[in-house]
């Protein structure tokens, strides 16, 4: 998901996403510890969704305060 798709979203949507994936970082991390998972680099990108979503968030909250 790129920074320019997370921004068109509204408030309440970057959140269930956010939701979203930290339940499905959990996931990969637990087939991870069982030996189960079937691609290793799906953690790294839900990772890098994760700080994107958190990074326009706060962004948003800095443009925000000055305004």
């Amino acid at each position: 998901m790129k920074a320019s798709e997370i921004r068109e979203l509204s408030a309440e949507q970057r959140a269930k996403k956010l939701v979203e994936l930290k339940e499905e970082l959990f996931n990969l991390h637990f087939q991870q510890a069982i030996n189960q998972l079937e691609n290793p680099m799906r953690i790294k990108a839900v990772k890098k969704d994760i700080a994107r979503i958190k990074t326009v968030e706060r962004a948003i909250e800095l443009e925000n305060a000055n305004s």
